[in-house]
């Protein structure tokens, strides 16, 4: 049996998304074996994130900057916000290396089921930043689920007034995909989405 410190990291370890408890004893178990390697290092960077990570004032991203890099960027494009849940989002449309414009993370999106309201989500900075008179348009890149698009309608409808273009992203079915294996929802979402060839 282990100690009570190891059981209390694995607890804190399990709380992790997409692991439980028998993936978390798996790398305690990693972390203990490999002390100096792995362990002690990962300590440290934890710490050092800890106390040097900020949430950026502008966009709400993470970063040692407040603002971040991205919203300090003079190479960046500052007339177009993407939209996003949440910083993973961020990050993933960074990976891609496509997109130059800067973002907005709501910091998640509505939802009846989970008590989440309009006023618990990061909607009024970027009102702020639209009335600041320096956006020509926002995309929205939110979740093709259904509490995604509840806020995007709601972004929508109140942005209408605004003198602003605002965008989605296309929707449907991913590049290499075959259609008997995609659900209705995706296969509906592409037939909605479809644009003239030309």
């Amino acid at each position: 049996m282990a100690g009570q410190e190891i059981e209390k990291l694995v607890k804190i370890i399990a709380k992790l998304p997409a692991l439980g408890t028998r993936s978390a004893r798996r790398i305690v178990l990693h972390l203990l074996k490999k002390r100096d390697t792995v362990f002690l290092p990962f300590i440290e960077a934890l710490q050092d994130v800890a106390s040097h990570i900020k949430t950026c004032e502008i966009c709400g991203n993470f970063d040692t900057l407040s603002p971040c890099s991205v919203c300090s960027s003079e190479k960046r494009d500052h007339s177009t916000v993407c939209v996003v849940q949440d910083v993973g989002d961020l990050w993933a449309m960074e990976r891609v290396g496509f997109y130059h414009g800067v973002y907005h993370v709501l910091g998640g999106v509505l939802s009846a089921l989970d008590g989440i309201s309009p006023e618990d989500l990061n909607i009024d900075k970027l009102i702020e930043r639209i009335e600041k008179g320096h956006v020509n348009e926002i995309i929205l890149a939110l979740p093709a689920t259904v509490d995604g698009q509840i806020t995007s309608h709601y972004l929508i409808n109140r942005l209408k007034n605004f003198d602003v273009k605002v965008t989605t992203l296309a929707q449907g079915i991913p590049v290499g995909a075959e259609l008997d294996y995609m659900d209705e929802g995706t296969i509906q979402l592409a037939l909605n989405s479809r644009r003239e060839m030309k």
